[in-house]
């Protein structure tokens, strides 16, 4: 994929309700991003750099913040509730317009399981998801030190891993998906949740094996200052931004072209 200019002037943030929103020119859709665990709590930081080439795309981006608790279904329902607000507060106030525009759900890790919740347990209409790096391992294994917490009680989120899947195969609603897994990423299970969708919506789940590490998605295109003299240090830091802004266009590029297969890439 080559190097264009972005299709968009990128936006400025905006805080709305309590979610971080880009509102582009004339939106042709409107995304609402999840994040994963612990990095979700300022998505417009953490996740800079992806949603703003998004918005660039012509996307409005709401990307909502997460509390972690061990209670997925009411983090889910916090996350419906605060997107759905700041709807009704863009259109209140004029700076969204456009009734019946479509809405993607994107989700990184966590995201992508609460995502799987919205649309499993809540009456939503959504034109797709996109579901980054899926994960949906139990408490055991996602949570620092909770080994030596469930000494002295058992310790595990709400619905479990096992509840979930179930309420995917019973409930899940939305066709069109986008799966994607990263080559490095050792915590991802989009495997086990791709033949659940495929069996659904054989024809509507795209799944993509890309390069990059569980955390590809929060990376961020940051510039490195080579000094007067250009030294080991600055050859190494260039190799590694490199394959890091590589991996994160890759991803970009991605999604922006399953969201609209003619986008200029």
């Amino acid at each position: 994929m080559s190097d264009r200019p972005m299709a968009q002037r990128v936006p400025a943030w905006q805080d709305v309700t309590g979610s971080s929103v880009l509102i582009p020119n004339r939106p042709k859709g409107i995304i609402h991003f999840i994040g994963g665990a612990f990095v979700a709590t300022a998505p417009k930081y953490t996740y800079r750099f992806l949603l703003e080439y998004l918005a660039s795309q012509g996307y409005l981006v709401i990307a909502t913040p997460l509390i972690n608790t061990l209670n997925h279904k009411e983090m889910a329902q916090e996350a419906l509730n605060r997107f759905e607000q700041t709807c009704d507060r863009l259109y209140a106030t004029g700076q969204l317009r456009k009734r019946g525009l479509p809405v993607y759900g994107v989700g990184h890790s966590l995201g992508c399981k609460l995502h799987l919740l919205i649309s499993s347990l809540f009456s939503v209409k959504r034109a797709g998801n996109v579901l980054m790096a899926y994960n949906n391992y139990p408490a055991r294994r996602s949570i620092p030190f909770v080994e030596q917490l469930s000494l002295l009680t058992e310790v595990e989120f709400t619905p479990s891993p096992e509840q979930t899947q179930d309420l995917i195969a019973n409930h899940y609603g939305v066709r069109r998906n986008l799966l994607i897994k990263f080559q490095d990423d050792t915590i991802d299970q989009s495997l086990i949740l791709r033949p659940l969708l495929e069996g659904m919506f054989p024809d509507w789940v795209s799944f993509r094996l890309l390069k990059g590490t569980h955390l590809t998605p929060i990376a961020q295109d940051i510039p490195w200052e080579v000094g007067q003299s250009f030294s080991p240090l600055d050859a190494m830091a260039q190799w590694v931004k490199q394959g890091l802004s590589r991996d994160l266009k890759s991803l970009t590029r991605e999604v922006a072209f399953w969201l609209d297969p003619t986008t200029r890439l």
